[in-house]
């Protein structure tokens, strides 16, 4: 209908990844739906984009109960989506762009390498209402409760809207629908990977290495995006991508450079 709301739906896992099908069903009867997600799996690109090779768009449509969501596989990353869709596929600028559901968390230090989030950063600034959906599941996982908090999440927003430059970052717990505590809001929480590289040797005795390492968690507040997730609660933290350190800039006047 000319009317009601356009819908972009993207990811990182790839247009073949369930949690993409699920979010999609999930938006069904919000408004029109379109679906624009990289070929193959981009996950921790964070917010690459193509420049080195041309990007291609093979169309993919989706037939969810019955019902067919016109959807297009881009041969590029999940910020690539969002502008392709934009530039070249959707009959105008979207009302909301979701991204997701990913598998896998994506939060604290996880925002700053996450295609899922990347997405939607981008679509944000482009000037797009936009939310990240994430399950916090690195394999398997319960998709249908977070698919039901990501259409109550989005319909929410489409009717309240987001300030300019804010995306929503939302994490699910791998819980029942019935046992998960409801929706909690949150800050980003202070983290790092301590990585290594694992070296192997292939048949040729030549070295080659796997990115390894454990995740620390610096932040014991109980606000956070990973201390609702292990209370059971769904975490929505407002972001942007403004990344200047405003408490310091005064101080730092004072260094006399």
């Amino acid at each position: 209908m000319k009317n009601e709301p356009l819908i972009l739906i993207t990811n990182d896992d790839g247009i073949d990844a369930h949690g993409i099908r699920m979010l999609a069903g999930a938006m069904r009867g919000l408004g029109t739906l379109y679906v624009v997600a990289p070929r193959e799996e981009q996950s921790g690109v964070s917010h690459a984009i193509t420049i080195r090779q041309p990007v291609r768009i093979i169309k993919r449509d989706y037939v969810i109960e019955g019902e067919t969501i016109e959807a297009y596989a881009v041969t590029g990353t999940p910020a690539d989506c969002v502008k392709m869709a934009i530039d070249h596929i959707l009959p105008r600028r979207p009302d909301l762009v979701v991204s997701g559901i990913n598998q896998g968390p994506n939060a604290a230090v996880n925002i700053l390498y996450s295609g899922t989030v990347s997405a939607a950063l981008e679509a944000s600034v482009l000037g797009l209402d936009a939310i990240a959906f994430s399950l916090n599941a690195w394999t398997g996982g319960r998709f249908e409760p977070a698919a039901r908090y990501a259409r109550r999440i989005a319909e929410t927003t489409l009717l309240k809207k987001l300030p300019p430059g804010i995306l929503l970052n939302v994490n699910v717990p791998d819980l029942p629908y019935d046992e998960i505590k409801g929706i909690t809001i949150t800050s980003q929480a202070k983290s790092r990977w301590e990585a290594s590289f694992v070296e192997h040797r292939d048949p040729f005795d030549r070295p080659y290495y796997w990115i390894a390492g454990n995740f620390v968690n610096l932040d014991t507040g109980d606000h956070t995006d990973l201390a609702a997730l292990e209370a059971g609660y769904v975490s929505v933290t407002p972001v942007h991508s403004d990344l200047t350190a405003h408490a310091f800039v005064e101080h730092m006047k004072a260094w006399k450079l």
